[in-house]
């Protein structure tokens, strides 16, 4: 029984110290393979953080714009510049009005200009700062001295910055180095943004809970406690939203980067990094560019109230911007002064006076965001050349272009002023223009209009409107033609009269006269010179319509050129830079001058890297071109470019010739002086009919351009194997210089008429032209 009883007595229940010895090892196994996970995850979470940090710091750090320069204005004793184009440029530059002592500030007192140069570091050397004076007078420069510097007789000015290749997310940033900073920077910033930044390892949690501590008293946020480092890091490698995940990250990350980099390497990042402010769609990062941009002085010529203005704007830069909020801005300015002052970096006198000054910010930033889209289009495309895009937009190079910003400021003018009396009324409203300017001997384009509206940045006309190009083909149908010069010189007589061309498919053309009528027997020079169609289609159909493609080709188009008779009427359509490339072959005489808009482009150390140099061909002869030249210039004087001379002065000596499409759709002009090659179109982007011709509307615009800018007059030089003779050009025969319808004309040696007649003239005509001759 009691054996029955031991073995149905309920079962001892164990004791409460057995169950909690029984529960506790299997707890910690569990809370010990938890941490153990854990710190797997955050090693593999570290790892990952440091394979960031380190790859971004390793590697290249910023996408540093690629900066676009106008050509550098050179100041010397007889220089060419107007006082009102000096001080244009110098506002471009970012110069500023003022005593004319510091750098980059200039004195104007009627014509008379005190400049104080900043230096530069041009890619053939250095620049350095200089004190200048000297007057304008008759847009020429006098009385050239350096007053301050190094003697010169010759000084270059900062380039203007025209524009820039922004980086895809639209940074831009000046970079600087530690030891380019002024001293007073860096030490304001840690006085204001973490006092002990040499002493911390990337966070502080002692500023932490002060932050803290503040912000729970205020009831806000009126306080911050990260340090530089994860300023830094908040800014380079991660988001702006407050969660703990991020705060987290960014204090990990932040010890890191202290672990594996020095605090100067950590501070000049910084400087480089920090947001100060948005231009547009460009934002401004670092103090480099933001000295430029808020002062248009370098960062190392700022003064104690400017070092503080931009320290106190890495607070906010929106909230204390000080061209918006003056008055926030200068409270914030005045209670940095005050952290200077109390952390010793500046004497109370100094402060007060710091506190007193205004805040000397410009009033518009010193260089806009591509003044001159149409032309920094051209010089992309030229870059593409050579250049990666991403390169362009990442490895900060400079890259210097030929633009004159004189000559751009002119040809903006004239077609602005110029296109809306055209036409008049409604079809006004409906015209654009361009104007495309290169030197005539360099082909540098020195200016490029892509439009009736200058900053527009869409389509640029000036490359992308290929339009049919009118007479402006008749010179090189007749430079073909005069290349045989044993069949055609400037006095062969052509027929101006009407035909009938009829296809094999049956289809007939009959090309006419713009005026309609019909002359009979013309000399070749006056054809041309008055643009006559009919001779030009028959001298064309005569000598190929071939040999006139080849010619077109030589001189630079690149495009497929119809071979129908039609395109010696112009029916070939080009753009106005291509035409400016074409007329730049004509204007030299023969040679091809590819167009160039860059002369070097050098790394942001400025290293060179390449060069463009002036290439020319020949690819006619010489004096075939010379008598189409002087057929240019009867155009300028006697044919259809004669009403130019109603605005140019009358001595200027030009060459040029007008185009004209059907129902007016498209008025061109391209001509040339002695320094300058000019064409203009005017039409309408929808193909529509204008009420123009080439003289009544590009030549308006082209004559506004010319009549603006000082320059030489065209005079040929005379080629070898050229003359000139006295001849009755109607009759094809020498005669004497002063008999009737006598005209001294060029031909190439052996072509000149072998026919001589003799004029009536008496020895009163003789007598009365020796004294002509005496005052001419």
């Amino acid at each position: 029984m009691k054996k029955s009883k031991a073995s149905s007595s309920p079962r001892r229940k164990p004791s409460r110290r057995s169950s909690n010895n029984g529960r506790r090892p299997w707890f910690w196994r569990f809370m010990f393979r938890l941490c153990a996970i854990g710190l797997v995850l955050l090693a593999g979470w570290m790892v990952y953080l440091d394979a960031v940090v380190t790859s971004r710091f390793e590697g290249r750090r910023f996408e540093v714009p690629s900066r676009v320069y106008a050509r550098p204005l050179e100041l010397f004793d007889g220089a060419s510049v107007s006082a009102g184009a000096l001080e244009r440029e110098l506002s471009l530059s970012g110069f500023r009005k003022g005593d004319g002592r510091k750098s980059g500030s200039y004195q104007r007192t009627g014509n008379r200009f005190v400049i104080s140069t900043r230096g530069f570091s041009f890619p053939d050397g250095d620049e350095p700062r200089r004190r200048i004076s000297l007057i304008i007078s008759g847009d020429r420069v006098q009385g050239f001295s350096v007053i301050e510097g190094d003697n010169a007789p010759i000084v270059r000015l900062e380039p203007a910055q025209i524009g820039g290749i922004y980086p895809a997310h639209k940074e831009d940033r000046v970079l600087v180095q530690l030891d380019e900073v002024p001293a007073l920077l860096p030490t304001t910033l840690m006085a204001v943004e973490d006092r002990n930044f040499y002493d911390h390892f990337g966070i502080a949690p002692l500023s932490i809970g002060r932050a803290m501590l503040a912000n729970i008293q205020a009831g806000r946020i009126v306080q911050g406690g990260s340090t530089l480092t994860q300023q830094l890091v908040k800014n380079f490698f991660l988001t702006r939203e407050q969660t703990l995940v991020r705060k987290a990250n960014e204090a990990l990350m932040s010890v890191l980067l202290e672990l594996h980099y020095e605090k100067d390497d950590i501070l000049e990042t910084y400087l480089n990094e920090v947001y100060l402010g948005q231009a547009g769609t460009r934002s401004i990062h670092g103090f480099g560019l933001a000295s430029q941009f808020y002062f248009g002085e370098s960062l190392k010529d700022l003064d104690v109230h400017q070092i503080a203005l931009l320290v106190g704007m890495v607070k906010g830069p929106s909230y204390y911007n000080p061209r918006r909020h003056p008055e926030r801005a200068t409270e914030r300015r005045n209670l940095v002064i005050s952290e200077m002052e109390q952390a010793g970096l500046i004497e109370p006198g100094r402060a007060s006076r710091a506190r007193g000054l205004p805040l000397g910010v410009s009033e518009r930033p010193s260089y806009s965001e591509n003044r001159y889209p149409a032309y920094i289009d051209l010089v992309r495309r030229h870059l593409a050349r050579d250049y990666k895009e991403e390169d362009l937009r990442s490895e900060g190079l400079r890259i210097f272009t030929t633009l004159n910003p004189a000559i751009q400021y002119a040809a903006e003018y004239a077609v602005t002023d110029t296109l809306p009396r055209l036409g008049g009324g409604q079809n006004a409203e409906a015209l654009e223009a361009t104007l495309v300017v290169t030197a005539k001997d360099s082909g540098e384009v020195l200016a490029l209009v892509g439009g009736r509206d200058p900053q527009f940045a869409g389509f640029n006309r000036a490359l992308d409107a290929n339009r049919p190009i009118g007479s402006l083909i008749k010179p090189f149908i007749y430079l073909s033609a005069l290349q045989e010069p044993e069949r055609y010189t400037l006095t062969t007589p052509v027929l101006d009269k009407s035909f009938t061309l009829e296809f094999d498919d049956g289809k007939r053309w009959q090309p006419k006269n713009y005026d309609g009528e019909e002359r009979g027997e013309v000399p070749l020079h006056k054809a041309l010179s008055h643009s006559y169609n009919l001779p030009a289609v028959r001298v064309g159909l005569d000598i190929g319509v071939d040999r006139v493609q080849e010619t077109l080709t030589a001189f630079g188009v690149d495009t497929p050129i119809s071979r129908y008779p039609s395109m010696l009427l112009g029916s070939v359509s080009m753009s106005p830079v291509t035409v400016a490339q074409i007329y730049q072959g004509l204007a030299t005489s023969g040679f091809n001058t590819p167009l160039r808009t860059i002369r070097e482009v050098t790394d942001a150390g400025g290293e060179a890297l390449s060069r463009y140099s002036l290439e020319v061909e020949q690819v006619a002869d010489p004096a075939a071109v010379h008598l189409v030249q002087y057929a240019m210039q009867e155009t300028m004087q006697e044919g259809t470019g004669r009403s130019a001379y109603y605005t140019v002065p009358e001595e200027l000596s030009l060459a040029g010739k007008t185009g004209t499409t059907d129902d007016g759709r498209d008025s061109w002009f391209a001509g040339f002086s002695g320094d300058l090659l000019a064409v203009a179109w005017v039409g309408r982007d929808d193909n529509g009919p204008t009420s123009l011709t080439g003289a009544s509307g590009a030549l308006p615009v082209w004559s506004r351009f010319m009549a603006q800018v000082p320059q030489h007059g065209f005079s040929p030089v005379v080629p070898d194997g050229v003359s000139y003779h006295w001849v009755n050009s109607e009759r094809q025969a020498l005669t004497d210089e002063y008999c009737d319808n006598a005209r001294l004309l060029p031909y190439i040696a052996g072509s000149e008429p072998t026919q001589t007649i003799s004029c009536s003239g008496t020895l009163e005509r003789r007598i009365r032209g020796w004294f002509e001759g005496l005052f001419q």
